[in-house]
């Protein structure tokens, strides 16, 4: 049986090792126990739509059940509130400490190797006696392997947002319950995702803030006490119909890891390498990254690994060299392109048939709901800006 090392449990790494294991001999290799991952500080914002569910269930991955049940996409702009779009389809954001923790331990007690232990990427070359072939699914810290940039699809240089990120108790949900998108023109954005962790049901507040813009002013917040009041501050200046939910009594980060300060610099990487006669192939985000302002990075990943899965198996009795990341590559280009360019799209001011559609939606329902569909499928939002189809027929 051929062997695989799976490099990162993050998304992509993990739907890997459910999907691949039946086939061939996989083996996880992770730099955090599952009890680390679950005490540790939160990873990102995720919304799981129904797309990624669908997949999950095809490879008997755990289930979101508990998870609030997201139906639709409501959008502000400003103070104002334009339209709610309802969904095809359930969506679900479960904490990823929980869902990473629990399939870790799930996939060890089904046979999977899990190998403890933060690698470089000088340590590929010792890796790669021990397998047939090598994913790198390492993340945002990523990659390690050696995988040229695809400058077509990578036109920064430097982050386009800071995310500030907190699960917090004490607000009340949307009616009905959803995702809530308000935007501030030249400012940013706020995202308010309903949300499963460990200690229960949460609402995500994501502030993806422009740089030196009226959001970014959470520079030096350390800890928990002053990074709930500065966000109870900038929710009652800017974001006045999020305050008016909140139970100030009960405001609170659900725990003290509960809160992050990041910023990404968007890159697209070309999947494959041949390191010392071995195929290397990437994905999720050490390939793929997206900025996380359409909420794609966790199901992009999930769509690559599917695709990655797909290319194995009709690969399986064949040899395993550049034609099959090639392969690979061609399975997914369409899907990152329309991913890419309408998340760097909407990180720039909005193209005035956009602004006009976004308006549309407040009288039209159709509209609406179709712009909600951007979400669960990027290629209607791809088509939706640059008004004409992707190149090819899109697959699944």
């Amino acid at each position: 049986m051929r062997r695989i090392g799976i490099i990162g449990c993050g998304t992509a790494g993990i739907q890997l090792a459910y999907s691949l294991k039946n086939d061939f001999d996989v083996s996880l290799h992770h730099y955090e126990e599952p009890q680390n991952i679950l005490d540790g500080r939160i990873r990102s914002t995720q919304v799981h739509f129904h797309p990624t569910l669908e997949r999950e269930r095809r490879f008997s991955m755990p289930a979101e059940d508990n998870a609030p049940h997201i139906r639709t996409i409501h959008f502000q702009l400003g103070q104002q509130k334009l339209f709610t779009g309802n969904l095809s389809g359930i969506a679900a954001s479960m904490d990823q400490r929980l869902r990473f923790a629990e399939s870790m331990n799930d996939l060890a007690a089904q046979g999977v190797k899990l190998i403890h232990g933060r690698l470089k990427p000088e340590d590929l070359l010792d890796l790669i006696p021990s397998y047939n072939l090598i994913i790198d699914a390492t993340g945002k810290a990523g990659p390690l392997a050696p995988f040229p940039v695809e400058t077509g699809l990578t036109p920064y240089q430097a982050p386009q947002r800071k995310c500030i990120v907190g699960y917090f108790t004490g607000v009340r949900p949307v009616e009905p319950e959803g995702i809530s998108i308000t935007v501030l023109p030249g400012n940013g954005e706020m995202f308010e995702i309903p949300a499963m962790t460990d200690s229960g049901r949460a609402t995500i507040l994501f502030i993806e803030a422009v740089p030196e813009g009226i959001l970014d002013v959470f520079k030096g917040i350390k800890n928990t006490s002053e990074f709930v009041a500065r966000m109870a501050n900038v929710i009652e200046e800017h974001f006045h119909p999020i305050y008016e939910r909140i139970d100030m009594e009960r405001f609170a980060l659900i725990d003290e890891n509960a809160f992050l300060q990041t910023a990404i610099t968007p890159v697209i990487h070309r999947p494959y390498a041949i390191m010392d006669g071995t195929l290397i192939l990437g994905c999720g985000d050490s390939v793929f990254l997206s900025d996380p302002i359409t909420g794609q990075g966790c199901n992009t990943a999930s769509y690559a690994a599917e695709q990655l899965y797909e290319t194995l198996i009709t690969h399986k009795e064949s040899t395993w060299d550049e034609a099959v990341g090639i392969d690979y590559w061609n399975r997914t280009k369409q899907y990152i392109t329309a991913v890419t360019e309408w998340t760097n799209a909407m990180t720039e001011p909005l193209p005035e048939p956009i602004a006009g559609l976004l308006m549309q939606a407040a009288s039209d329902q159709m509209t609406a709901n179709g712009i909600a569909a951007w979400f669960e499928n990027p290629i209607k939002a791809y088509e939706a800006f640059h008004k004409h189809p992707i190149n090819q027929p899109f697959p699944r």
